[in-house]
């Protein structure tokens, strides 16, 4: 049975409200009560903040990178793709819908197809090499209190998705340094899907066609990352270790207001762990994976009575906000779809 995308967001919700309440009920104490009524809403704003800035300098990636391509795409406009991204990062595995919707507006912003998914791509390795590095270091800081502490399936759940994540930065790479071989491969593929796609498109010799140059484009694009365009390659770089570290710093805001220390090196170090963990296209939006690796790895720094409260906090301000925030982005895409639909059909009838 086809789920629809209402669907997928209540299952979504669903995974995550229902290990949220087990994490609340099996933490739940005599001293959970005083550490609600103490909590320093101050820092809980804090956090907000924090979150919203960080999604600004996502988009101020976006328009870096996609601006040394010789683009010119508003802020306005990329801060709005990723908010619409978050929301379909919450109904698909792995959080992986965020993608082709960034690609999707790039597209409409005037950005060549091929361009908008290299510039999408490079986002995805940039991330994974920044979370590799900053993985590593901050690994050798705390390797005895993590790896002596944590359960076998998360021990070995990590190792799964460390892997993946070096995959990922791999493959693109090697897009880059073979095209050739590449290109060949993912032709390939797209000759074995197209004739599977014969209820999309009635000339699957168009469809052919339209990947071919794309992904030449794509190929393009990406190489020229590493070279007339490695400016926007540094300056996505730059924002992406910003974006990593306003974002990580939402969790330690949120210990701050329970009355802890940021616990910035071990908060870090496991929110690193979470964003590798959540690529794994388990459930929709990672929703419940989340909330499980985040109470386990928590554990280890937080007092019982507290986990409860902080997965609540931290899980409104990262995934039930996206929900809230993509659905006001979503909405202005749709309206603007609506307007041009409404602009084609206006100028069909004037000729």
């Amino acid at each position: 049975m086809k789920l629809s995308s209402r669907s997928w967001l209540a299952l979504s919700v669903l995974f995550s409200l229902s290990v949220i309440v087990i994490v609340f009920a099996t933490t739940f104490n005599q001293e959970t009560i005083g550490y609600i009524l103490n909590f320093n809403l101050f820092f809980l704003f804090l956090a907000i903040a924090f979150r919203l800035i960080a999604l600004v300098i996502w988009g101020l990636r976006l328009q870096v990178m996609s601006g040394s391509l010789g683009y010119r795409v508003s802020l306005h406009h990329c801060v709005n793709m990723v908010l619409a991204g978050l929301l379909a990062g919450t109904i698909t595995p792995g959080q992986a819908g965020g993608e082709p919707v960034r690609v999707h507006e790039l597209y409409r912003s005037g950005v060549k197809l091929g361009d908008a998914a290299a510039v999408v791509i490079m986002e995805r390795v940039l991330d994974g090499v920044i979370l590799t590095v900053m993985g590593i270091i901050l690994m050798t800081l705390m390797t005895k209190l993590f790896w002596s502490s944590v359960s076998p399936a998360l021990y070995l759940l990590v190792i799964v998705a460390w892997i993946l994540m070096i995959s990922f930065i791999i493959i693109p790479l090697l897009a880059i340094g073979y095209p050739e071989m590449t290109k060949k491969v993912l032709m390939k593929l797209v000759n074995w899907l197209v004739p599977k796609l014969s209820w999309w498109s009635s000339s699957p010799e168009t469809l052919v066609a339209l990947a071919d140059r794309e992904i030449d484009n794509l190929f393009n694009s990406m190489a020229r990352f590493t070279g007339t365009a490695r400016v926007g390659l540094l300056g996505g770089a730059i924002t992406t270790g910003l974006f990593w570290v306003v974002e990580f710093l939402v969790a330690s805001f949120i210990l701050m207001g329970l009355g802890l220390g940021p616990a910035v090196i071990e908060s870090f170090f496991f929110q690193i762990l979470i964003a590798i963990i959540n690529m794994i296209p388990l459930t929709p939006g990672s929703s419940g994976i989340t909330e499980l690796s985040t109470t386990s790895l928590y554990t280890l720094i937080i007092p019982t009575g507290m986990i409860g409260i902080f997965v609540i906090l931290w899980r409104f301000i990262t995934f039930y906000l996206n929900i809230i925030l993509g659905a006001i982005a979503g909405l202005a895409i749709f309206k603007r779809e609506i307007k041009m639909r409404d602009l084609d059909a206006g100028e069909l009838e004037k000729v």
